[in-house]
């Protein structure tokens, strides 16, 4: 049908401004509503009670009482009209026209209807006007209608808006206002008697609410239940906020947290069934009349959750609420605001040490469900919250709370592997972060500018990153993709970061720290099959006066070198920190060129290091004040004849090619069927490997078993009579002196700022 000349001058010049006109409209008597049934409420509430009217009280009686006497009315009433007048004498009656009721009064009759349900109390005559405007716009002029839906859906929906807005004030008020009590009946009076009082919760009520939730997945019982909850939720806080219902019995708590946390999930999935795609793309009927009239009880539930979640301390109910609210995600995505306090409160659950592991575990699986479901918005805010409660739960880093946080690195990781193009525009943002830290350390010649990458937090994230682009940019992978992943170009960056950070300050007193480093840059060349020059900056170490210079006796306990990244002042040059710092070079020498022992040019690539290790054993033998560290010179040897026997064999199979150097294919394919443990070189590196792991192992164990130890005596002490407190208290003065000892080591390693500079 074509379109009139008219109707196109009209959408032309004037079609905006009546839309604009028309939502500013809709705005106004929306607003004009709300203000009606607020001054309605407040004047409800201020209403004097019958009791305190005084005995001299001249308040005027009148045997014709309408609806609304003046008598009984406050002044905010009467001024806000919609009251009818008592009926006068006839001799004094004025004739009127009939007064049209207003839309207050045709609600609050439609209020105190049998049924008294949200959506029919808060309906209004101007909703239903506006619909019916609308029905006869689109038989009259069913082009316009058209145009209008096609290209302002808003104002056809304005009806619905509307009623939301009003169950989202309604929702909101709720804590300022008491819920409207209705007259009941005497049926309902003995039940409720029976049940408790009116705001207080039962099990009799929990459990008639469990019943309809379960067997008729009631609606109606839902939300009576997420209000209760609410109210559990906030129990013990003083706020003066008044909400619907009353919970004094623990048993009672405890049945309403259950059945809340149980049932709520089901009975939305009953009714908003959650359809999820193979790649993770979830479907909720969203447009749908039920999901929007339930959107302010969902909203409520999720804070509700929230809130009970940052207060709780025991582990197997923290567990359960996370559990009911991973169920919960799916529903509250469109709460952008309400997501992100979540997965903040979720990731330091995660983060915090204190817990679990199961209970980190299940808050990792919330995380993670939010990745996979949520918009590249909501991926983003919960990489950076976890990436934040993983540098904040790294602080710390002790024997105890190390297997804590690697675990949060080792799960953080898979979740920038979800969606690679938001993890490499979060990953290089965080990883350029470290980078200006590392600049500003360098190019601000300040005392204490070293710190702000010289600890375990700065470690521990670069670590994290050599674990993320190792896990999604393994070799093996991509070959079986067909293409690399998004997060290969942030190896590089990784890696630069990395190096600088690793020779900042290249004295003794750090080389725990450049083995740290060292490490997480092997794991990158080892996934990755990507080639960085190692070797250089662990014949720093060997050549450094340390590693030279004659060791000093000692008795000082080994160095853990996997939870220091500095050593006091009182291992250097000592025999005990000359020996670790060697064993650990010798370890890491050989784990970097295992790595490449099947490759061609492994016997080029070893020739140097061999060439300087032999040159040190020899020099380091033969100078009279020099090193003469046996069990040193017996490790950097036996090291040399593996180098030189691996790279005998590869010249062996290297002679047997028949390919030229630059053919590509044939140079990586060159021994890539044999296995590297069957090298030279990995037959001695898996040797050294299984031994290094039975010694964590008894170390593991001693460990474990000193603690129990501690333990028993401490309940022996507490438990104990006179005499043996006494003599505990003198065990305990003997461990404090060693634990102060320590401490005195611990401050050691600050050391003086200007010993430090004569260091370096």
């Amino acid at each position: 049908m074509p379109v009139s000349k008219s109707t196109k001058k009209f959408e032309k010049n004037k079609l905006k401004d009546v839309l604009k006109r028309r939502k500013d409209h809709a705005k106004i008597k929306q607003k004009v509503q709300m203000s009606a049934k607020r001054k309605e409420r407040r004047a409800r509430d201020n209403a004097p009670a019958d009791a305190l009217d005084g005995e001299g009280s001249t308040k005027p009686k009148s045997k014709d009482v309408g609806e609304n006497p003046i008598g009984e009315m406050s002044m905010d009433q009467f001024f806000q009209g919609g009251f009818q007048l008592p009926e006068l004498n006839k001799s004094t009656k004025t004739k009127t026209g009939k007064r049209k009721r207003t839309p207050v009064e045709e609600k609050r009759d439609e209020s105190s209807g049998e049924d008294g349900s949200a959506a029919e109390s808060e309906s209004g005559d101007d909703m239903e006007a506006h619909k019916e405007q609308l029905a006869a716009l689109a038989e009259k002029d069913p082009e316009f209608y058209k145009y209008l839906k096609d290209n302002d859906a808003e104002l056809l929906d304005f009806a619905e808006d509307a009623d939301l807005a009003e169950i989202d004030a309604l929702s909101a008020s709720e804590d300022e206002a008491t819920p409207r009590k209705k007259q009941k009946s005497a049926k309902d009076a003995k039940i409720e008697s029976e049940e408790g009082t009116d705001n207080e919760v039962t099990k009799k009520l929990v459990e008639k609410w469990k019943t309809s939730m379960e067997k008729t997945s009631s609606l109606r019982a839902m939300k009576e239940v997420v209000l209760a909850f609410r109210s559990a939720a906030h129990i013990n806080e003083d706020t003066g906020k008044k909400y619907k219902y009353t919970i004094s019995n623990p048993d009672v708590y405890h049945q309403l947290l259950v059945t809340a946390l149980d049932l709520v999930p089901k009975v939305l999935q009953h009714h908003l069934p959650v359809r999820e795609s193979a790649g993770g793309k979830i479907r909720i009927p969203t447009d749908s009349k039920k999901f929007r009239t339930l959107t302010p009880l969902l909203k409520s539930h999720a804070v509700s959750v929230h809130h009970l979640l940052e207060n709780l301390s025991d582990a197997s109910t923290l567990r359960k609420t996370l559990e009911s609210l991973q169920e919960l995600l799916p529903y509250i995505l469109s709460f952008k605001k309400v997501v992100r306090e979540v997965s903040r409160t979720v990731a330091s659950v995660w983060a915090d040490n204190s817990n679990t592991e199961v209970t980190r575990l299940t808050a990792f699986l919330v995380l993670r469900r939010l990745v996979v479901i949520g918009d590249s918005g909501i991926k983003e805010a919960v990489l950076k919250e976890v990436y934040q409660g993983l540098v904040k739960g790294s602080r710390n880093t002790s024997v105890h709370t190390l297997q804590g946080i690697n675990l949060m690195k080792n799960t953080a990781s898979e979740l920038w592997g979800i969606d690679p193009n938001v993890g490499y525009t979060t990953g290089f943002a965080f990883i350029r972060q470290l980078a200006v830290h590392l600049r500003s350390s360098i190019t601000n010649k300040t005392k204490d500018s070293y710190k702000t990458v010289y600890n375990w937090q700065y470690v521990h994230s670069l670590d994290f990153w050599s674990r993320v682009v190792s896990a999604h940019c393994e070799s093996l992978r991509e070959a079986e993709s067909g293409k690399p992943s998004p997060l290969r170009p942030l190896i590089y960056p990784v890696v630069q970061v990395t190096i600088g950070a690793m020779r900042l300050i290249p004295t003794a007193q750090y080389f725990p720290l450049r083995f740290q480093l060292v490490r997480s840059l092997l794991r990158i060349s080892s996934a990755t099959s990507t080639y960085i020059p190692l070797a250089p900056a662990l014949i720093e170490v060997l050549n450094s006066a340390e590693m030279k210079k004659p060791p000093k006796p000692s008795t000082l306990k080994a160095l853990d070198f996997t939870t220091s990244i500095r050593a006091s002042k009182t291992y250097l040059r000592t025999r005990t920190y000359q020996d670790g710092v060697g064993e650990e070079m010798v370890e890491l020498l050989s784990e970097f060129f295992v790595l490449w022992a099947k490759n061609i040019a492994f016997p080029e690539l070893a020739l140097p290091v061999i060439v300087m290790l032999k040159r040190y054993v020899k020099t380091m033998s033969k100078r009279t004040g020099g090193n003469k560290n046996a069990k040193l010179n017996s490790l950097i040897a036996l090291l040399v004849q593996k180098l030189e026997a691996n790279s005998k064999w590869a010249e062996e199979k290297r002679v047997k090619v028949d390919f030229a150097p630059n053919d590509r294919a044939g140079v990586e394919g060159f021994l890539k069927d044999v296995e590297w443990e069957k090298t030279p070189l990995g037959a001695y590196v898996s040797g050294q490997r299984k031994l290094r792991a039975q010694k964590a192992k008894l170390l593991e164990e001693a460990r474990k078993m000193e603690d129990r130890k501690r333990k028993e005596a401490e309940k022996a002490e507490i438990n104990g009579g006179a005499d043996e407190e006494e003599g505990s208290q003198s065990e305990e003065e003997g461990e404090d002196e060693e634990e102060m000892e320590m401490e005195v080591e611990g401050e050691g390693m600050d050391g003086d700022d200007s010993e430090e500079e004569d260091d370096e």
